[in-house]
């Protein structure tokens, strides 16, 4: 190491590798600064001293990974540091880790996606909204990508589709921020819940004490990938069916009536018939709302009694002499 003292690995020639602070530094992408700070918090294991210098060896440099691993997965240095506690004593933080990542994980297939500012005008109309980019990447919708002023990451392209849908159909864009902001509290609140019911239920057992065992952790991780799908299709289905029932009450009360848009009329007792809805506003301006299914039955009864007469007549002068008929 040129203009530097040999680490100790070297001048002692181990086979474990060793290091002096600033190399573990190097070797880890931590600073010298932060490295004392974890040894001053507990999360290091106490170098070696030799001399007036301390020693660290490939089990600090590991140390050092999974901190930087769990901080990216927005643990807290106070909860890092009772993980690493846990392996310390026999624990297994290989079976945590397992379940951090199986929690911290991927909660749909989507891919994400790129777009450039182009396309991006492009999909929305062609016209250029500052405003609009700068509340999607405030909602997350959008992410910039660093040195890239003219390109986007996009999280999930399935809600950037919805929102050119709602667009093109001729929401303002504004509209729809406001909707997502919305919809994305009510949905929280559904996960909340969700997480409530299944913790209540099925993770208590596990969440009463720390997994003692690789083995307690992985049937944990187990279960969160068993679980995992259920919110999302419980979800789906609940959303499809209050759709259906929500939508054709709507849609009664735009069309300013209370009454099927299609009423089922029986005819033979097991078949139906839909009508239109402006022939039922009729028929209900005429008879009233109670009256309705009566009055189309009636009615076809009639059409039905008069064809066949007209039929009948018919076939009738078919048969007979002309000159009777004259």
């Amino acid at each position: 190491m040129s203009g530097r003292e040999q680490p100790p690995s070297a001048a002692a020639g181990r086979s474990a590798a060793e290091y002096r602070i600033e190399d573990l530094a190097h070797a880890s992408g931590a600073t010298v600064r932060t490295i004392r700070a974890y040894q001053d918090r507990g999360l290091l294991p106490t170098p070696e001293r030799r001399g007036r210098a301390n020693v660290y060896r490939d089990t600090h440099l590991a140390r050092l990974r999974q901190i930087a691993d769990l901080l990216d997965r927005g643990y807290t240095l106070a909860s890092i540091k009772e993980l690493l506690e846990a392996w310390d004593t026999g624990r297994g933080l290989g079976g945590v880790l397992g379940l951090v990542a199986e929690v911290h994980g991927p909660w749909t297939d989507e891919q994400a996606d790129r777009i450039t500012r182009a396309e991006l005008n492009a999909r929305f109309g062609g016209s250029p909204d500052d405003e609009a980019v700068a509340e999607a990447v405030d909602l997350g919708v959008l992410e910039r990508v660093p040195g890239r002023e003219d390109e986007f990451l996009v999280p999930s392209p399935q809600e950037l589709a919805v929102a050119v849908e709602l667009h093109a159909a001729g929401v303002p864009l504004s509209a729809i921020s406001v909707h997502l902001r919305e919809l994305r509290g009510q949905v929280e609140q559904i996960a909340s819940r969700f997480l409530e019911f299944t913790t209540e239920h099925v993770f208590a057992r596990y969440l009463g004490h720390r997994p003692s065992t690789d083995s307690d952790a992985a049937e944990a991780a187990t279960m969160v990938r068993r679980l995992r799908p259920l919110a999302q299709q419980t979800v789906d289905a609940e959303l499809a069916r209050a759709m259906r029932t929500f939508a054709t009450r709507h849609l009664r009360h735009h069309l300013g009536t209370d009454a099927p848009l299609a009423p089922e009329v029986p005819v033979s007792g097991t078949r139906a018939v839909d009508l239109p809805a402006q022939t039922i506003r009729a028929v209900q301006r005429l008879v009233g709302p109670q009256n309705v299914s009566a009055f189309v039955a009636a009615a076809a009864e009639r059409e039905v009694q008069s064809r066949t007469l007209d039929t009948l007549a018919a076939s009738h002068n078919k048969i007979r002499p002309i000159d009777q008929i004259v």
